[in-house]
């Protein structure tokens, strides 16, 4: 049984992010961020942790695999797309298809609203092939970062597949 397999026969969930929540949230982002940071020259302290976590904490949503916390969403949507601010999942559960399955959802909902989807990705981080195989573009870059789209077309391509 691959480990695709076992992604998509558990249950996904997700449910917003709570005060409760930052501490798993917190460590989350120290354990899947840091090497990236630190590669890029962008700061990796307990602060500056912190204040990437309670930025746009409003729209957290804590993904689950059946129940129990595994990864962070944070997406919202903009009169001109949607935007992904940040997907982290948990290191151990890496490369079981969970980050794909959580950006479909994000994916259906900017489909349904006929918007483009746009993130940003550290350079370096091997999440940009993920976005690739959704059909994500690169469409500009700084310093530190790749600045990717998905036109409203290719996210209704994608569920095709």
């Amino acid at each position: 049984m691959s480990a695709r397999f076992t992604a998509e026969r558990s249950s996904l969930s997700l449910r917003p992010a709570l005060p409760d929540d930052e501490a798993f949230l917190l460590a989350l982002r120290k354990a899947t961020m840091t090497e990236h940071l630190d590669r890029a020259g962008e700061p990796t302290d307990a602060d500056a942790h912190r204040a990437r976590l309670l930025h746009r904490y409003e729209v957290a949503q804590v993904i689950c695999i059946d129940g129990v916390p595994a990864g962070l969403l944070k997406a919202y949507r903009s009169d001109n797309g949607w935007f992904v601010e940040q997907l982290q999942i948990a290191p151990a559960l890496q490369g079981r298809g969970i980050g794909g399955q959580v950006l479909r959802i994000v994916l259906r909902a900017a489909e349904a609203d006929a918007l483009p989807v746009t993130l940003h990705v550290l350079k370096g981080n091997r999440a940009k092939r993920l976005y690739e195989r959704l059909g994500f573009e690169t469409v500009g870059e700084d310093k530190t970062q790749f600045h990717m789209r998905l036109a409203p077309r290719a996210a209704a391509e994608s569920e095709a597949e």
